[in-house]
């Protein structure tokens, strides 16, 4: 029987090891230990696993594809963790609990930390056996057409968000993207047939939104405050976002039920709509 935590704990160890070695002694070490702050402070490490994951899924995979793929998209979801804490962003002061990078060692340094974590995050991909394929589709996911594109949306540089049609796009890019290249990712390392790596992209938009979904439904009683940030139960109501949450997971699983080994896809699935934090 597939047990989800023992297979996580699984993939999440040696993870973490290997993370916590790329800033390593490196020089200048104050900014070497800033930048390996953020890294340290927690996290579920959901985008890696999804990129193991979807590699299972068709199975036969590189394992350093693989990981390499798993390491840029944590360190790209990093940066922009640090960023957004920023005070010319959203001004935290907390996060996981812990102080913010700005906060525990500064504005210009947080600034610098985030560049370098997403500088790594390429210097680390360029050493893929798949860089080719894995490049473009990273650097879109990360990018003015990804992320980059969904934080612009989200600070109110496209104009006010009064409408599902357009949060469903700022979360789209902001935080689907990188799930959904995650996803993607995985088929690469494991050579998917074009049919298969469309099924990943499916299930990888269908569960990129549903986790988006699933967050509203958390936060939705801090966010229902005026100050609050627009969010799907303000525009849908807590059962209409619950039932659109349902519905993508219904869509991902569907998208990959044909799959050689989709076990660890559907668990994860599962977890992003009905995790507890």
């Amino acid at each position: 029987m597939f047990s989800f935590e023992s297979w996580a704990q699984s993939h999440r160890l040696p993870f973490e090891k290997r993370l916590h070695t790329i800033f390593q002694d490196r020089f200048p070490e104050k900014l070497a230990e800033a930048t390996n702050y953020p890294l340290t402070t927690g996290g579920k490490r959901i985008r890696p696993l999804f990129v193991f994951a979807a590699a299972e899924a068709i199975g036969g995979f590189s394992e350093k594809s693989a990981l390499c793929s798993a390491l840029s998209v944590e360190l790209i979801h990093t940066y922009s963790l640090v960023h957004d804490d920023l005070p010319c962003m959203d001004n935290d002061d907390f996060r996981r609990g812990k102080p913010t990078v700005h906060k525990k060692y500064g504005e210009a340094e947080a600034l610098l930390v985030g560049d370098a974590l997403l500088t790594e995050a390429f210097t680390i991909l360029s050493d893929s056996p798949h860089l080719s394929q894995a490049l473009p589709l990273i650097g879109k996911a990360a990018g003015i057409s990804g992320m980059i594109g969904g934080q612009s949306i989200d600070i109110g540089f496209e104009g006010a968000i009064e409408t599902v049609e357009r949060l469903t796009l700022l979360h789209t890019k902001k935080t689907g993207a990188l799930i959904s290249v995650a996803i993607q990712l995985g088929g690469i390392a494991a050579q998917a047939t074009p049919i298969q790596q469309e099924q990943l992209e499916t299930y990888g938009n269908a569960v990129g939104l549903a986790f988006q979904l699933a967050d509203d439904l958390l936060d939705a009683e801090e966010d229902q405050k005026a100050d609050g940030p627009p969010n799907f139960v303000k525009l849908l109501g807590y059962q209409e976002t619950k039932d659109r949450a349902r519905q993508c997971y219904e869509s991902a699983i569907s998208a990959i039920q044909d799959l050689p080994n989709p076990q660890a896809l559907k668990a994860l699935a599962k977890f992003s709509i009905a995790r507890s934090h």
